[in-house]
């Protein structure tokens, strides 16, 4: 690979690690640069203010990635050109992932919308000058299939309370956080590289499934499947480089948020016993620190097809 390509490269060592492991690698490196874009395109401008939340990933002063859901009222994310990304969305000191928003953070953001499964990423840097909201300098964006989303439409807040519980923390999963864990069709996982010069590249993105496609261990470990999709391999390559991840399960119907960070190992050619139907790889995830909040979120979301 020459110097120049490299320097056009949007991948880095673990995602090529991955590529090359399936054949790709020579093909996306080609198409890296074409799709993976150091703006925001028109189509991506007008996506992001139609949402009433985006998924958040973001790293703690301890090196320990989060992912998190942000909400407001439509337009409360908006694009004021096509390099910067506005978040407006107050601080929660009782969400892990708020550590990790500080001013010249890395930070990663999914857009996502339930009812057509259209979803779109990005990467940057946080500029904040206040305290409430702040704008992410885009480094990296592009969009994503709609594969493995279950369509969903939103069926109105939940009535506003005069306090929500505090945060429940732990080091491990209780029986609690395990039936969420296994009745869960949907989770975000945020993950991060550390680049040249100290800076941090962060990336979130979903992963969804029947419910049950999550394993939960006897002694709390998850098994996750990789199933197909646009062969980028964001997610598990930086796993390769940084095992450290976050993990968030949301509970639409009751705006409950399941947080954990914790480590991961990649298996790139499971052995017999350990293959999931339809996966083709699978991760591992050892949680180091969980957070339960309930009714974290006041916006809620049926399954479209549900009676």
């Amino acid at each position: 690979m020459s110097a120049q390509h490299a320097a056009a490269s949007p991948w880095h060592r673990g995602e090529v690690a991955i590529q090359e492991s399936v054949g790709l690698a020579g093909r996306l490196a080609e198409l890296g640069p074409r799709v993976i874009r150091d703006h925001l395109n028109a189509q991506h401008r007008a996506f992001f203010p139609l949402l009433p939340f985006a998924v958040i990933g973001s790293v703690d002063g301890e090196g320990r990635p989060w992912a998190t859901l942000r909400e407001g009222a439509p337009g409360f994310l908006h694009a004021p050109d096509p390099f910067h990304l506005r978040v407006e969305a107050p601080r929660d000191a009782d969400d892990p992932a708020e550590a990790g928003l500080l001013d010249g953070d890395g930070v990663a953001l999914l857009g996502i919308e339930l009812a057509t499964r259209r979803r779109n990423r990005l990467n940057g840097r946080i500029e904040r000058s206040g305290p409430e909201g702040f704008t992410v300098r885009v480094e990296q964006s592009f969009g994503n299939c709609p594969q493995y989303i279950r369509s969903r439409h939103e069926v109105g807040p939940d009535l506003p309370r005069a306090a929500r519980p505090r945060p429940l923390v732990s080091e491990r999963l209780d029986a609690a956080a395990r039936a969420v864990v296994a009745a869960a069709e949907t989770f975000f996982v945020a993950s991060a590289v550390e680049e040249a010069g100290g800076r941090r590249q962060v990336d979130v993105s979903h992963r969804g499934g029947p419910a049950g496609f999550v394993r939960v261990g006897a002694d709390g470990r998850l098994t996750i499947p990789d199933y197909s999709g646009n062969r980028f391999f964001n997610t598990l390559g930086n796993m390769l480089e940084n095992p450290r991840a976050g993990l968030v399960f949301p509970d639409f119907a009751t705006g409950d948020l399941l947080q954990m960070s914790g480590r991961t190992e990649v298996v790139l050619d499971p052995e017999p016993d350990e293959r999931i139907a339809g996966a083709e790889r699978l991760w591992r995830f050892v949680p180091e620190r969980v957070v339960f909040r309930a009714g974290a979120l006041r916006l809620r979301f049926a399954v479209a097809d549900a009676a």
